[in-house]
């Protein structure tokens, strides 16, 4: 029996995943085919079907956490949830979870996976798990900060978490949908209204 090398082996599966990726952020999932596939990735179906058993099986591999600079997502949210500097941490955060939307492709995607969720409990229950544990970092944040005097005490937590998420998505939504809007020049703007929102008001200056 023939020995697979591992590292070759993934090597190979993130090369056909890449290759879809591309197909599916210019067509979808639906008008993708699987011989579009195997001619982007240059192999046969036989070949395609040793790595992935079918088309779906591949667009939900797009969607797996990365490793970024020798950690994945989930060891870095994990970390922000302790940081020392709640305010720091969550505008890392931001920049993390909107750090993506920068990517050529990944705007397109995210649309896409969005439509296909509905009709795939796989990937609705992949996304959502994913969408959990951002919210979740994002409102533990907001919980020390307002602890530590950093944002104002009176926004609820979960409320204010969900309206956070609503505008990294809306980073998202806009790349994929305007051709003018450019996400990194307007990250600076996201960082501001979110600044403006969560600081705590000063204190007035009592009248004389």
């Amino acid at each position: 029996m023939r020995t697979v090398d591992p590292a070759r082996h993934q090597a190979r599966r993130r090369h056909i995943i890449n290759a879809a990726a591309q197909l599916f952020a210019a067509k979808g999932f639906e008008r993708t085919t699987t011989a579009e596939i195997c001619k982007a990735a240059g192999m046969s179906a036989g070949n395609l079907f040793h790595y992935f058993p079918n088309k779906r099986a591949i667009f939900h591999a797009v969607f797996e956490d990365d490793a970024h600079d020798g950690a994945t997502k989930a060891e870095r949210l994990a970390a922000a949830r302790t940081a020392d500097d709640p305010w720091t941490a969550l505008l890392d955060t931001v920049v993390l979870l909107a750090a993506p939307a920068m990517e050529p492709l990944v705007p397109a995607l995210v649309m896409e996976a969005m439509i296909q969720a509905y009709r795939d409990p796989e990937l609705e229950a992949l996304l959502s798990s994913d969408n959990d544990e951002e919210r979740s970092t994002i409102t533990i944040l907001l919980q020390n900060a307002a602890a530590a005097g950093q944002i104002d005490p009176a926004l609820d937590p979960d409320d204010t978490a969900a309206w956070v998420m609503a505008l990294i998505a809306t980073l998202y939504t806009s790349t994929a949908t305007d051709p003018s809007f450019s996400p990194a020049d307007q990250l600076p703007t996201l960082r501001l209204i979110l600044h403006r929102f969560l600081r705590p008001n000063p204190t007035p200056k009592p009248e004389r």
